[in-house]
Order: C-alpha cells, then sequence, then structure tokens
C-alpha cells in the first residue's frame, strides 16, 4: 500500500513553467487598461485564477470597467507566447518515473491550452486521456471550487480521501482541501515569492516542496503515514 489511489497534478506552475509568462502578458493588458500592477504582484496574488475572474476581481476593487476584448487579446497573446516559450519544471520527469499511482492533471486552463503547452514541452503522453480542464465543467465551476478535483476522482472511481494533490497555488489548494483530498504545495516555478510556501501551508498544503525531484520521497513519507492510521 501507498497510501493513495491517485496523484492530481496541477499543470500551471507544477508541470510546466508558464505563470510567469500569464503574469507577464496580464500585468502589461492591466496596466495598460488603467490598472498599475507589476508582473511580481500578478504572480503573488492571481496566480491559479482565470483571466475571466481576474477581470471580475479587478473591476470589483477598482471600480474600472475593463473591456470584454481583454479577454480574446489575453487568449491570443498568451498562446503565442506559451507556445514559442513555456519550458517543462525541472524534474517532472524524474518525479512520474518513479511514481507508480495512477495519475492525472486537473487545471483552470482550456483543453486547448493544455494540448499546446504538454505538447511542447513533451508530457501529454504521461498524461493522456487523464486530462481534465474545469472549464468544462462551466466557468462557474473553476479552482477554487472543488468541482473538478472531484470529477477526476470520479472518473478513476476513487475515494477523495485516497487522492493526493500538488498544486502551487492558494485557490488550487483551496478547491483541493474543499474536495477532502490531501495535498502537497509547489514552489519550484519561476512565478515564485517569498513568502509563497507560507501562503500554500495556510491555505492547507500538508507540505511544500521546491524541487520535483523530491516528489517521490514525500509521497511515499505521506503515503506511509496515512497507512499507520
Amino acid at each position: 500500500m501507498n497510501g493513495f489511489d491517485l496523484i492530481i497534478f496541477d499543470c500551471d506552475g507544477v508541470l510546466v513553467d508558464s505563470e510567469i509568462i500569464a503574469a507577464q502578458v496580464e500585468s502589461r493588458l492591466l496596466t495598460e487598461a488603467g490598472y498599475p500592477i507589476s508582473t511580481e504582484e500578478m504572480g503573488e496574488r492571481f496566480a491559479g485564477m482565470t483571466w475571466r475572474n481576474i477581470l471580475l476581481q479587478v473591476e470589483k476593487e477598482a471600480d474600472i470597467p475593463l473591456s470584454a476584448s481583454l479577454i480574446d487579446k489575453s487568449e491570443k497573446l498568451l498562446d503565442a507566447r506559451l507556445a514559442r516559450d513555456v519550458k517543462i519544471i525541472e524534474g517532472v520527469k524524474f518525479a512520474l518515473a518513479r511514481l507508480s499511482t495512477q495519475r492525472c492533471i486537473c487545471s483552470n486552463s482550456s483543453m486547448h491550452r493544455l494540448d499546446l503547452m504538454l505538447e511542447k514541452v513533451g508530457l501529454k503522453p504521461y498524461f493522456e486521456p487523464h486530462i481534465f480542464s474545469a472549464k468544462d465543467l462551466g466557468p462557474d465551476r473553476v479552482k477554487p471550487k472543488p468541482d473538478i478535483f472531484l470529477h477526476a476522482a470520479k472518473q478513476f472511481d476513487v475515494s477523495p480521501q485516497k487522492v493526493l494533490v500538488i498544486e502551487d497555488s492558494v485557490h488550487g489548494i483551496h478547491g483541493a482541501a474543499a474536495a477532502g483530498m490531501r495535498v502537497v504545495g509547489f514552489t519550484g516555478a519561476s512565478h515564485t515569492y517569498p513568502s509563497h510556501a507560507d501562503r500554500l501551508t495556510e491555505a492547507g498544503a500538508e507540505t511544500v516542496i521546491a524541487r520535483m525531484t523530491d516528489l517521490p520521497a514525500v509521497v511515499a513519507a505521506l503515503g506511509e503515514w496515512a497507512d499507520a492510521v
């Protein structure tokens, strides 16, 4: 027994180093629209959120009406940047090769973007066909809601209590915790910030790692603890 029947990976900021690229594109668009924000602040405040929900949050905070065209503009700019620049998180293939538990991806990104990124970095064969986008469930069912995590557990016919989730964002951890799943936080992507690990722990991560090569040992340790309880 290893304590888990399924390991769920977030994609952005866990498998691919894409959050920093999104923060660069989106901070520029918001600044041009009259809401000055740096790439660093963008990553710290909004990592893990959909662009649609970020715009809704900004409108609420700043009382600035944002054009609906910003959604399409961001999609095009970000797809172009990701297709050119996105890279795999170091150590991911090492970790996947050493984890025998069945696995899947649960992401707030669209299937189109997941395909683009996973193909680019050579990770699609490690997960297909078990790649799930919360957007396919509906725009109101994305993380931090637990829906996508519960959907994945149902596909594998496993109990949420036997699932381990790997997440880099507070929003993702809140969703996984709400689904009744255990969570490991990850801070090894380029958008990390000084209080990142503390915030993930406060959100509900049992432990936080900064190197993906540490994941197999952490999964084994958490699994032994689960079996002993």
